[in-house]
């Protein structure tokens, strides 16, 4: 395994982050307990979670299966660099009362102390939040996360789906308030398919020191091989990756993709990871495994090498939007 910065701090994380979504909604616990044993084990050492997985009545069942790992002992809590998020409503369903989402001191406040009892832990290496609060200024934000690193309840604070002007915003309020670090990362979502995060989220990302975690590398499954998966008879696609292949245009985009990639020998799935591997700025991209194979696979990314002309093809394949403002303007 390969290690990283994250972002601007002391702290090293494994180029690959391990996504846990998928655990307790597609996974069960036992089999959850084994990806993260082989993870560790390959050396993937920064784990991502969110308070809502598990989702649905079942908010917070993947944070406790991690909880339960840890509890395993052999040094797991020690060896993770955990990150979790907040912003979501964990209120029971239906019963959705005031003040129990978004980034209120008193949200956070709640949020952290539920996440550090599931996760059975007594500190959260990164905090994320995982969607700006249009109605919370970052001032009461950043009161709350000093608070919380005071306590030892947290040792980072990173975002999630943030716009270049919300990073900007949040790290100069940080800056102006005891000199406080602020943001160290920001998770979006950046693969071949969808690059729009180029023109300013990376950019200011890359500017204030923060590490950038993609999400979605493969876009819901669109990047892995789909089409040769429909054609060999395997897992068909379903959902949003089914409904963007009607469009002809994304079809014949895809099909030449994986015809690029079956031409130098790679699959496409790990193709996509080593390229977001080669893009400045980028600590790692997040891979959701449901199986230990699909876990294997994308451990191969981390060695890929490619090749001047592949990454030529694919940008032709899938252009970026360039730069702002020459994006959208002159």
């Amino acid at each position: 395994m390969k290690y990283t910065q994250l972002g601007r701090t002391g702290l090293k994380v494994s180029r690959l982050v391990l996504g846990t979504m998928n655990f307790g909604p597609q996974t069960e616990e036992a089999d959850s307990h084994a990806i993260m044993d082989a993870a560790l084990d390959a050396g993937i050492n920064f784990f991502d979670t969110a308070n809502v997985y598990g989702w649905g009545e079942n908010k917070g069942r993947t944070e406790r299966i991690i909880g339960s790992w840890f509890a395993k002992g052999g040094e797991r809590r020690d060896k993770v660099v955990l990150a979790t998020k907040m912003y979501g409503n964990m209120a029971p369903d239906g019963d959705a009362w005031p003040n129990h989402d978004k980034l209120s001191a008193l949200n956070i406040r709640r949020s952290v102390d539920a996440s550090l009892k599931r996760l059975g832990t007594d500190y959260i290496d990164l905090y994320q939040f995982h969607h700006i609060d249009r109605s919370t200024p970052f001032e009461e934000i950043w009161q709350a996360i000093d608070v919380l690193v005071q306590q030892g309840k947290i040792l980072y604070a990173g975002s999630s789906n943030f716009p270049g002007y919300k990073i900007a915003q949040a790290n100069e309020i940080a800056a102006r308030r005891h000199g406080t670090i602020g943001l160290v990362s920001e998770q979006c979502l950046y693969n071949l398919q969808e690059r729009r995060a180029e023109m300013e989220v990376i950019p200011a990302a890359r500017d204030y020191g923060l590490g950038v975690i993609p999400w979605s590398p493969l876009h819901g499954g669109l990047l892995g091989g789909v089409i040769k998966k429909e054609v060999e008879g395997g897992r068909r696609a379903g959902g949003r990756t089914a409904a963007a292949l009607t469009d002809p245009a994304v079809r014949t985009r895809i099909q030449a993709y994986e015809d690029l990639l079956d031409k130098h020998g790679i699959e496409p799935g790990e193709a996509a990871l080593a390229w977001l591997l080669t893009r400045p700025g980028i600590t790692g991209p997040i891979v959701g495994p449901r199986t230990a194979e699909q876990l294997r696979s994308a451990l191969r990314a981390v060695e890929l090498e490619l090749s001047e002309e592949l990454l030529a093809g694919l940008d032709e394949i899938f252009p970026g939007p360039g730069p702002s403002p020459e994006a959208f303007a002159w």
